[in-house]
C-alpha cells in the first residue's frame, strides 16, 4: 500500500489496554508500519494524554487530535495544551479541532452548543494568533480574549485541522485550516467532500478515521455496525451530513423508528449495504484493500479505528493484522 516517502498510516488511541501499557504498544505499532497515532476524545480518555504517552514512547511517530472541541476547553487552555504537545514532539503534532456534538457539549459538559461553525472558525483564528507568541486581545464573534500571551511558544507551531462534515465546515477547513478531519463516510463520499477542502488551496490534509473490523464474519460485523450506525447517525450533525450525502431516503425508516422510541426496529432497518459502505470488514487483506480505496479517493492520512468484538483479545492482534504491507 506504499505510495511515496510521505505515506502515512494511522491508528486511533486509546487502545483497549491500560494507558501504562501504551508505550510498548506504540513501539510495536510503529515497528509494524504505523506512522501516526490519533486520539479520540468522547467518553473515555481525553485527547491529549494518550498522545503525550505516544510522543515519549517513540521519537518518530506523528500525532494528532481527532478531535478536541473548543466548547469543552477555554481558548487559552486549548492553546496551552496544544503548545505542550508541540514542544514535546516538534514538527510531529497536528491539532484537530471540531465542534463535537450536542450530546458531548451540552449533556456531558454543561456548555451551550451554539453556532458551531462560527465557534470553530473563531477558535482557529485565535489559535493562529496565539501560536505567534503575540498578546491576543480580540473580540471574536462567539467569544472574546483579553490580554492572553502564550509564553512557551512551540518552535514549530502545530498545523490546525478542522473536523468537517458538510460544505461550510469543509470549506473552512481548507480556507483557514491546514486540512480536514472526516469520518463516517465511504470512499465514494470522500470524492464528494475533498473538492470543498481543496478549494482553499493545494496541499491540504484529508485525515479520515475509518472504522475497521478485520474479521470475515459478515453477520457478526453487520450486527456491530448497525449498533454503531444507530448510535452515531441519529445525532443531528451526522444525520444532516448523511442527508447531504444523499442517504436521506435509505436512512429515513431507521430515523423514524428511532424517533418513535423503537430501538429494536431501528436496528433492523439499517441495510446491510449501508454497513458495508461505512464499516470496513472482512479478511485483513480485504480491509487493507478497502482502506487503500480511501487513499485513492483523496485521503492523505487514513486512521484505522479498530473494532474487535472479542472481549479478551490481545489489544494489538487486530491492529497488527491491518498494518501496511511495505
Amino acid at each position: 500500500m506504499t505510495t511515496e516517502n510521505a505515506y502515512r498510516y494511522g491508528i486511533t488511541v486509546p487502545l483497549n489496554a491500560p494507558l501504562g501499557e501504551h508505550p510498548r504498544l506504540v513501539r510495536e505499532l510503529v515497528a509494524a508500519g504505523y506512522t501516526d497515532i490519533w486520539s479520540a476524545e468522547v467518553d473515555g480518555l481525553d485527547g491529549f494524554t494518550p498522545l503525550t504517552v505516544a510522543a515519549l514512547a517513540d521519537p518518530s511517530v506523528r500525532l494528532g487530535t481527532a478531535i478536541v472541541s473548543p466548547y469543552t476547553r477555554g481558548p487559552a487552555t486549548l492553546a496551552m495544551s496544544a503548545a505542550a504537545l508541540a514542544e514535546l514532539a516538534p514538527g510531529r503534532f497536528q491539532l484537530g479541532v471540531g465542534s463535537a456534538s450536542q450530546l458531548i457539549v451540552e449533556s456531558w459538559n454543561a456548555a451551550e452548543f451554539d453556532r458551531p461553525y462560527h465557534r470553530v472558525r473563531d477558535t482557529v483564528r485565535f489559535l493562529r494568533a496565539a501560536f505567534t507568541g503575540e498578546k491576543v486581545t480580540e473580540q471574536y464573534e462567539t467569544f472574546s480574549v483579553r490580554g492572553f500571551r502564550l509564553t512557551r511558544v512551540p518552535q514549530e507551531p502545530p498545523q490546525i485541522l478542522v473536523a468537517a462534515l458538510r460544505e461550510g465546515m469543509l470549506k473552512l477547513a481548507g480556507r483557514e485550516g491546514d486540512g480536514a478531519i472526516v469520518n463516517w463516510l465511504s470512499p465514494d463520499d470522500v470524492r464528494t467532500v475533498v473538492p470543498y477542502v481543496h478549494a482553499g488551496g493545494p496541499g491540504k490534509e484529508i485525515v479520515a478515521r475509518i472504522f475497521v473490523c478485520p474479521f470475515d464474519d459478515p453477520v457478526l460485523v453487520r450486527s456491530i455496525g448497525r449498533r454503531m450506525i444507530t448510535s452515531y447517525l441519529n445525532v443531528p450533525v451526522y444525520a444532516e451530513f448523511h442527508r447531504w450525502l444523499g442517504r436521506g431516503e435509505i436512512l429515513k425508516p431507521m430515523w423514524d423508528a428511532w424517533a418513535a422510541g423503537d430501538r429494536k426496529k431501528a436496528l433492523e432497518l439499517v441495510p446491510d449495504e449501508l454497513v458495508d459502505d461505512l464499516v470496513v470488514h472482512g479478511t485483513p487483506e480485504r480491509c487493507r484493500a478497502r482502506i487503500q480505496e480511501y487513499v485513492d479517493a483523496g485521503v492523505t492520512v487514513p486512521v484505522v479505528a479498530v473494532i474487535d468484538p472479542r472481549p479478551d483479545a490481545d489489544p494489538l492482534e487486530a491492529a497488527l493484522s491491518l498494518a501496511p504491507r511495505h
